[in-house]
């Protein structure tokens, strides 16, 4: 069922935390989209409901785990921290507040704030409320809540528990799997229940409601917001006399238009993430009849192309992390004696002072001492005769904090053990002592996927 090209292959970055039972029970992963190295987050946590949800500065994830316990993982440290335990039966919905400082859920018949860094909470009594959002502004929340006859309705309050004001006039059961666009100007939801799933949205602005067509089993499931809020992603069941039930991933516009398929998973429904770019979706296949999943892809939301990402045992849920930010997926490192500051994955580890690695790659530091021309540096670094580089790298020169500088990368044939080893040197504003010798150039060696990214965080100090 997959849509599969050898062109327009879409280039990936970032990573996806996904919901997994590789390690032999469910559990939290990180898959590294730009090499493939994977992760695993928690011990023995997780459950088959557990879905991961990023920060927006990707320092932090949350998730629900087993006995429904709220759990917050710091990716920078490595700690989890239990924060409070949901009700049985009730909504898991978690989101984060847009300054990534507090987390909002529904339990006891209250919407609670739990303040990530000081480790305290308080409670809006609401009984029961689902659903909760923060909108953009962070003073206000979206939950959905019941009327004065019992029906569930949609409303807005203010982050003090004042000002509640009613959004739906809904005359029908629950509005299920509710999300608030991204720049809080648009709500959907999928009613009646699972046999029979529609998608409807609506305009906080004017109050306009809009059902989606969707797939023609009346089957739609997992709408997504893209990035800008224009558009929704979501899953349609599907069935052919061959097959037998599949799924759809079909892109729509806020308002219903522009509805097309993009790709096919063999899966009865399928959650889906967007990228932070909003031009990819990732999404689950490999499912036999109606078991779980066991394989992630991303398409083009043009339908052009799409990549397969990983198989394991069991996938359950996914999302993709926010746009790249040093403070989140990255860590700082500085080194006063070579005068540099910079960041690098969080993931990694401490070999020495000048070297830490992961299983995705690895950064190391020194310092070269040299006449004015960075050219011969550059080409004596390149072209060692231990050929450190393979037969043939490549020179690029380029500007770093306003320095002269160059990239050097390796050949084909580069010695598997080197790991792919690329290096950057830059030229120091001024030269520095250490250990009682003087360099003019600082030199940064890093894995060819993460050299570029770290230098464009790296400054003088």
């Amino acid at each position: 069922m997959e849509i599969l090209s050898f062109i327009n292959i879409p280039i990936l970055s970032g990573y996806i935390a996904y919901t997994s039972t590789r390690g032999g029970q469910y559990d939290i992963w990180l898959y590294h989209l730009q090499n493939g190295s994977k992760q695993q987050l928690t011990n023995g946590l997780g459950d088959a409901f557990s879905q991961p949800v990023w920060s927006g500065d990707n320092s932090k994830l949350a998730f629900v785990g087993r006995n429904q316990i709220v759990y917050i993982i710091y990716l920078s440290t490595g700690r989890i921290a239990a924060i409070d335990q949901i009700d049985p039966g009730r909504n898991l919905t978690l989101d984060w507040s847009p300054d990534h400082t507090h987390i909002s859920y529904a339990t006891r018949n209250q919407i609670m704030i739990y303040n990530v860094v000081t480790h305290r909470s308080y409670g809006i009594t609401e009984p029961d409320a689902a659903n909760v959002q923060w909108f953009p502004s962070g003073r206000e929340l979206l939950f959905q809540g019941i009327d004065g006859a019992g029906i569930h309705q949609l409303y807005r309050i203010s982050v003090n528990g004042t000002g509640k004001t009613q959004i739906t006039n809904n005359t029908e059961g629950a509005l299920n799997n509710v999300r608030l666009s991204p720049d809080g100007t648009f709500v959907l939801y999928t009613t009646p229940g699972v046999s029979i799933s529609l998608i409807r949205t609506i305009d906080l602005t004017t109050g306009n409601m809009y059902e989606i067509e969707g797939g023609g089993q009346g089957k739609n499931y997992y709408p997504t917001w893209s990035p800008n809020s224009q558009s929704i992603g979501f899953s349609a069941t599907a069935f052919s006399e061959e097959t037998g039930y599949f799924n759809e991933i079909r892109t729509v516009g806020k308002r219903g238009e522009n509805e097309r398929v993009i790709a096919t998973s063999t899966c009865f429904a399928t959650p889906l993430t967007w990228s932070p770019d909003g031009r990819k979706i990732a999404y689950l296949s490999g499912c036999k009849e109606q078991e779980f999943a066991k394989e992630m892809w991303v398409v083009l939301i043009d339908g052009s192309s799409a990549i397969f990402i990983t198989r394991e045992n069991l996938i359950a849920a996914l999302e993709w992390s926010a746009p790249f930010r040093p403070n989140g997926t990255r860590k700082r490192y500085r080194n006063q004696a070579y005068r540099v500051s910079f960041y690098y994955p969080f993931i990694w580890t401490q070999v020495d002072p000048e070297r830490y690695e992961g299983s995705d790659g690895f950064f190391q530091i020194s310092a070269i001492s040299g006449g004015d021309n960075i050219e011969e540096i550059c080409r004596g670094e390149a072209f060692h005769q231990l050929m450190p580089y393979g037969s043939a790298p490549r020179i690029q020169r380029t500007r770093i904090q306003n320095q002269e500088a160059c990239f050097i990368f390796p050949s084909a044939d580069q010695p598997q053990e080197m790991r792919r080893q690329s290096a950057l040197i830059v030229r120091y504003p001024s030269p520095v002592q250490i250990n009682g010798a003087t360099y003019n150039y600082f030199i940064l060696w890093a894995d060819e996927n993460h050299i570029r990214e770290i230098a464009s965080t790296l400054v003088f100090i």
